[in-house]
């Protein structure tokens, strides 16, 4: 199966999923890792399948020999046998355990950080439309399960397979007529197996799914954004109930799951009852013939009580591995995500560079429909969604009449974007919210790349630099300030995990955060809570600050830096910046007149254009975009 295979599969609930060869061999190379633990196992099996064996053909000679001849002497060794048994196949049970534990962790090790790994090499517009809660579904469940079909069903199957075989074996030997009987209901197994496999198996997929939605819904809800939403517009109730009907299809799927497992045990077990029944009537009569003994039936139904289970397990391991395989099916589909932001395999590393950027017409369009994306997770109350109450077709039309002239709304985001920043200068973008100019900033250290046109760094073309070399020259306070659920000292080392202590306090102080933290009960030490949400967004915007500053970078791009700053902590704020702008080169949206002021270029965008562009008195003088923006929004 071709690396998109899993895609449409994934995509369409109506195809069932196929176990080829490609699949098992993509399987196997999982397990290949531990195959001398495999080996290891394979002895132990083999071991504690001679070990059973030898049970019954001691009780055999108890009922037919020992006892009729009152041998206490040899009554006692083998009720000792029988003892020591049981011990011996404890503790090589033991070690099989700690093997298996070792194959299945591991295995889970290696599916987690192969996926983890994949997710950090997706671009961001993979996480613009992908549910977090999916993705977690992918690294918990999914690889659990997945891990399952190596681990347990292949060991299993080995167990069986050699065990099933071995009680074959003793059991022709000791009375090949009854062996025969037994195995007469085999072809019923098969059939059983394949009635209610695929039954099973589409359950479990289900199921997975359904656990995918209700974790998306949970991410977003249990979120502080998403808590403070819900209560905010008084939703509690409302997401209580999207909740439930989540968790109650889990519930369902679960039981309908169950059910099926029922059912096909209960085939399998009233299939070994025949069997057993069988054996027994023409075992019994056989003893009122006197052509058998006693001992030789008992030893003969407790041989066939081992080779039903194994041949049960063996009729349920297509089951259970075809169940497994949606698991890997659903890891595999992330793996095979194609990467759009490459790295060349020869890139060049920027070292030591001036900092000159420079845009080539360059074009972008998001892409608001992606087709390389995980199985979609639908919302409650989302327009795909029929409680929303409105489809595309009641979606009224524009108004051409009526449309505001200053909307930015547009399918292209830039639109031959063509300028040039000199290294160590500052340049101000400026424009309408929506014009484009976060979207310029994304494009420098290749957050997204450019649909036409190419962008370069002192002559280098970006697609031509290596990511990680692009992303130490660049420092980058976002619009929106991240910070993790940690303390304000470990936020702070984030951008350089080498960083002595008295760098830390220093790229604070730059900040004037420094002794805001100071004044704080633990300091440095104070955990910030999930998403920064402990502090003021002056305070988080600072700290963000702080942690640039920290980084050193060649490159500065400030995404409204100071817009939620106040006048006094602003001032301070400015004349950091310009401690730290300089000899740098800076590419600042702002939304400041002190910022626009200190610029040596002004790039002026509109629906995704560069309208104007100069010096502030330069486009003041033109008396255009820039000069009325300067009116109603600086004056």
């Amino acid at each position: 199966m071709h690396l998109g295979g899993w895609h449409s599969y994934l995509r369409s609930g109506d195809e069932k999923p196929r176990i080829t060869r490609n699949l098992l061999k993509r399987v196997m190379a999982y397990a290949g890792a531990y195959r001398w633990h495999l080996v290891g196992m394979l002895v132990l099996i083999l071991a504690t399948s001679g070990l059973s064996l030898l049970s019954p053909l001691i009780v055999r000679d108890l009922i037919d020999k020992t006892i009729p001849a009152k041998d206490t002497r040899r009554l006692l060794q083998l009720s000792l046998a029988l003892l020591a048994l049981p011990a011996l196949k404890g503790g090589i049970r033991v070690l099989e355990r700690r093997l298996n534990t070792a194959v299945g962790e591991g295995v889970i090790f290696d599916l987690r950080s192969a996926l983890f790994s994949k997710f950090q090499q997706m671009p961001l517009s993979f996480f613009t439309h992908t549910k977090v809660g999916e993705m977690v579904s992918r690294l918990n469940n999914d690889v659990i399960g997945a891990q399952n079909a190596i681990s347990n069903t292949i060991v299993n199957i080995l167990t069986d397979l050699v065990q099933a075989v071995a009680v074959f074996i003793v059991m022709t030997t000791i009375e090949w007529r009854l062996t025969l009987i037994s195995v007469i209901i085999l072809p019923l197994f098969i059939i059983a197996s394949r009635m209610l496999g695929g039954k099973l198996r589409d359950a479990a997929r289900e199921q997975m799914e359904a656990n995918s939605g209700m974790n998306a819904l949970i991410n977003e809800t249990l979120n502080i954004g998403g808590a403070l939403l819900v209560k905010l517009f008084g939703q509690q109730s409302t997401e209580t109930s999207h909740f439930r009907d989540r968790a109650g299809r889990v519930r369902d799927l679960g039981i309908k799951r169950a059910v099926y497992g029922s059912v096909f045990f209960v085939i399998i077990s009233l299939l070994s009852a025949v069997g057993t029944a069988l054996v027994y009537g023409f075992g019994g009569y056989q003893v009122i013939l006197g052509t058998l003994t006693v001992g030789t039936i008992v030893a003969l139904g407790s041989y066939l009580g081992m080779l039903y289970s194994s041949l049960q397990s063996l009729a349920n391991a297509p089951v259970e591995f075809s169940t497994s395989v949606v698991s890997f099916e659903r890891v595999f589909e992330v793996l095979d995500l194609p990467v759009e932001i490459e790295e060349k395999e020869q890139a060049v590393e920027l070292k030591d560079i001036k900092g000159e950027i420079r845009f080539e017409h360059v074009w972008f369009e998001y892409n608001d429909h992606p087709k390389d994306l995980l199985n979609e997770v639908k919302r409650f109350g989302s327009q795909s969604d029929s409680r929303a109450g409105i489809s595309d077709e009641e979606v009224p039309e524009m108004d051409e009449e009526r449309e505001h002239p200053a909307s930015q709304a547009r399918k292209t985001a830039l639109l031959d974007i063509d300028f040039v920043i000199p290294p160590g200068q500052l340049t101000a973008l400026v424009g309408p919210s929506g014009a484009g100019k976060t979207t310029i900033t994304y494009l420098i250290p290749r957050l997204y790349d450019p649909t036409r046109g190419r962008i370069l760094i002192d002559g280098h073309d970006l697609h031509d630099v290596s990511l990680k070399s692009l992303s130490d020259q660049i420092g980058m306070v976002t619009q929106e300030t991240y910070l993790f659920h940690d303390s304000i000292y470990a936020n702070l080392l984030f951008a350089r995990p080498d960083a002595s202590q008295s760098e830390v306090f220093d790229a604070a102080k730059a900040a004037n955060i420094h002794n805001f933290i100071s004044d704080l009960p633990d300091n440095y030490k104070t955990v910030v809570g999930e998403r920064g949400y402990r502090l003021s967004g002056g305070e988080k915007q600072r700290i963000a600050l702080a942690r640039v500053i920290l980084r050193d970078p060649r490159i500065l791009i400030l995404d409204e830096a100071t817009s939620s700053l106040d006048s006094q902590s602003e001032a301070l704020i400015q004349e950091a910046l310009k401690r730290v702008m300089a000899g740098r080169t800076s590419l600042v949206i702002a939304h400041r007149l002190s910022t626009i002021l200190a610029a040596d270029q002004i790039l002026v965008l509109n629906r995704g254009k560069i309208a104007e562009h100069g010096t502030h008195q330069e486009l003041l003088t033109l008396n255009g975009i820039y000069a009325n923006l300067y009116r109603t929004q600086f004056q």
